[in-house]
């Protein structure tokens, strides 16, 4: 009869390879892809778009320039029945061949999506917060020690998830790829720095994530009506962007928060108090010496829609702790699970509404002057 059970013997020889030296790592070399990534789309201030659809429209013209086209990288896009929602159904449409509907089953297309990318596809993972990174966040973990190549977008994510409440409001997004050593995290301000930002990741190397809400915001503008992430704009990972100057402080804002912080601004700007409003889209690449070059001597608020314990105010405390810096800071963001209804009623509830803003820059300023 035929024993299906190891012996002691290879029992014992296989224990006997413990205790020689370490074995060497595999090391899977990131995909760098080969794409024409196209012109970028460019909103005005009259257009009525949100992140989410802008990423939708990006992917899309990518995915036909490179369609078929000899030496460019394929794209391959995962969805978890969500197109509609997410903005797949573009790229669904135009490249039907690339588009695969995986169904409601998050932890397996975590892993199979971050498994192709580095069988030499662009690999494209959008899904609901919730769903592509709490629901399956040891999967992204894995993927990050695997070293693959996945561009993940998540849509839905911080608080303006609006009415579907506490359960889908995904506040934890930076918090949980900083816990990783490989993820890079972009989390755009509007419809054209998130064109920019879509384009840029698709022909990286390694892990990304882009982070979107779900509500249709401003485009945002210099005080003469341009946009302000158009024309010669270029996306690139870690810069922090002034978007209006000022010489009373600074606020700081990540990504699709900056609308609410320019508004605070001139609340603030009716009281004779100019501040500085400077931009974020990738917290975890910030540079500690670009950042307080143009912070100066404070005082600075961070506005963030994500747990305030662990993102954005969080990287700056980190910053500012191993670069030596001390200046009046104060970080707002989520503080508890957040209300459900109109998205508006909702950070006015967290204190994350233009007025909220103000009143905060306003008590670290009063006890910044004490």
């Amino acid at each position: 009869m035929r024993s299906w059970g190891a012996s002691m013997e290879e029992y014992e020889r296989m224990l006997s390879l413990r205790s020689g030296p370490l074995p060497e790592v595999l090391h899977v070399c990131p995909l760098k892809p080969s794409l024409d990534i196209g012109e970028p789309f460019t909103y005005d201030s009259s257009s009525k778009m949100d992140n989410r659809s802008s990423f939708g429209k990006a992917l899309a013209d990518v995915g036909v320039r490179n369609k078929g086209v000899c030496g460019r990288t394929p794209i391959l896009a995962f969805d978890c029945d969500l197109m509609g929602s997410v903005k797949l159904d573009g790229f669904a449409k135009a490249c039907p061949e690339g588009f695969i509907q995986a169904g409601i089953q998050e932890h397996n297309t975590a892993t199979v999506a971050g498994a192709a990318s580095v069988a030499g596809v662009v690999s494209v993972w959008a899904d609901f917060g919730v769903f592509g990174l709490d629901e399956v966040y040891n999967q992204q973990r894995l993927n990050d020690i695997n070293g693959s190549s996945l561009k993940l977008f998540l849509t839905h994510v911080g608080l303006d998830v609006g009415e579907d409440g506490k359960t889908h409001q995904c506040v934890d997004y930076v918090g949980l790829f900083a816990n990783t050593f490989g993820w890079k995290v972009v989390v755009p301000a509007d419809p054209n720095q998130t064109d920019r930002a879509v384009r840029w990741a698709l022909s990286q190397e390694g892990n990304v994530c882009v982070a979107m809400g779900r509500s249709v915001l401003p485009v945002l503008t210099y005080p003469d009506g341009n946009p302000i992430f158009a024309g010669d704009y270029s996306f690139r990972y870690g810069a922090v962007d002034v978007v209006r100057d000022g010489v009373h402080g600074t606020i700081l804002a990540l990504g699709p928060m900056v609308g609410r912080a320019l508004k605070g601004a001139e609340i603030l700007a009716d009281r004779g108090i100019q501040v500085r409003v400077l931009c974020t889209a990738s917290p975890l690449g910030m540079s500690a010496d670009e950042l307080f070059d143009l912070v100066g001597k404070g005082p600075l608020l961070t506005v963030e829609d994500h747990n305030v314990n662990t993102g954005l105010g969080a990287v700056v405390a980190n910053l500012m702790a191993r670069s030596g810096v001390s200046i009046p800071f104060m970080p707002i963001g989520v503080s508890r699970y957040g209300d459900s209804g109109a998205s508006d009623d909702v950070y006015r509830r967290m204190g994350l509404d233009p007025e909220g803003i103000a009143k905060s820059f306003l008590r670290l300023k009063e006890r910044n002057d004490a």
